[in-house]
């Protein structure tokens, strides 16, 4: 039996191919015939010789290649001989988490000849429904606005997703809106940390580096000057609030308004600006903001000049 796993939700074929080991596990137990491969450094020939070796416990062989598709040689030879491993009882796993270039024969004869699964990105409708199935599980429920907030703030990437609604059932079994807000920190937010990292030590090149990341990806120059605007925001009220402290009370987040995440992330930051330089960064942030809105140069070029004077 051939199967094909594959597809960019490395999450949920992860899942899906856990299962499928968890469940063979259990019906053969002496675990002898479960065998990983690296497919990109697979030798045709120690597969084969695997797959032909008697069982002594009579049990079907569960045999598991990892990206094995990209591996010339190896698709070639098992090409060769595929009528042996269409017509073999043992189970072989495909499993693929590069994308695969729609010519690729190997990956036509698997559509065609093995069960095949594929797990694209989730979305809309789909991605709230998964939301709400993963946090059941927790015994938990999760409002609808909760769910929206969620979406918005992580995006669908369910890993740190299925992280952040253990965390938020943990703090409750009912989510609210405001849950989100308090406990889960927005994506871009945290990229954001990283090009003020790279500003609080001087390396003008890893931020700018970091900032065309998120241009490339198609993100609005206006929002990330705004999270900039929005982190230095936040420098300046953590300046002024500890002053000489080197750590501030649990209460602050609520004093602050400031997620307790942003705060431990900004506090760090805080010492490696004087309380002047913040005040000028913020005021220059400013100066760029209406420079871009009234059209006396360009979002892009704005950034850039933004950063190389700070």
């Amino acid at each position: 039996m051939l199967l094909f796993l594959y597809g960019q939700d490395i999450y949920r074929s992860r899942h899906k191919l856990n299962g499928i080991i968890s469940s063979y596990k259990k019906v053969h137990q002496s675990g002898l015939n479960l065998e990983f491969f690296d497919g990109q450094n697979l030798d045709f020939k120690d597969f084969k010789n695997r797959i032909n070796t008697i069982s002594m416990f009579r049990e079907k062989k569960l045999l598991v290649l990892k990206n094995v598709l990209n591996n010339t040689d190896f698709k070639t030879e098992f090409l060769k001989q595929k009528k042996l491993f269409i017509q073999s009882d043992d189970i072989i796993i495909f499993y693929e988490k590069d994308k695969i270039p729609a010519n690729n024969t190997l990956l036509r004869f698997l559509k065609k000849e093995g069960k095949c699964q594929e797990f694209e990105p989730l979305s809309g409708l789909k991605l709230k429904n998964w939301i709400k199935t993963e946090i059941s599980r927790y015994k938990a429920e999760i409002e609808t606005t909760a769910v929206e907030k969620l979406v918005e703030f992580v995006g669908n990437d369910l890993w740190r997703l299925s992280f952040e609604l253990q965390k938020l059932a943990s703090y409750s079994l009912k989510i609210k809106k405001e849950d989100i807000e308090l406990l889960v920190a927005p994506r871009i937010e945290a990229d954001i940390f990283k090009t003020i990292d790279a500003l609080a030590v001087k390396n003008k090149k890893e931020a700018l580096i970091s900032v065309h990341k998120h241009l490339e990806k198609g993100d609005s120059p206006l929002y990330i000057l705004s999270m900039i605007n929005f982190q230095f925001r936040n420098l300046l009220m953590v300046k002024d609030k500890c002053k000489n402290m080197e750590y501030l009370s649990p209460s602050a987040s609520k004093e602050l308004g400031i997620h307790p995440y942003v705060i431990r992330k900004t506090l760090w930051q805080t010492k490696r600006f004087s309380l002047e330089e913040l005040k000028k960064i913020y005021k220059r942030i400013f100066k760029i903001d209406l420079q871009i809105k009234t059209g006396q140069v360009g979002p892009e070029v704005a950034l850039d000049l933004l950063i190389a004077e700070i």
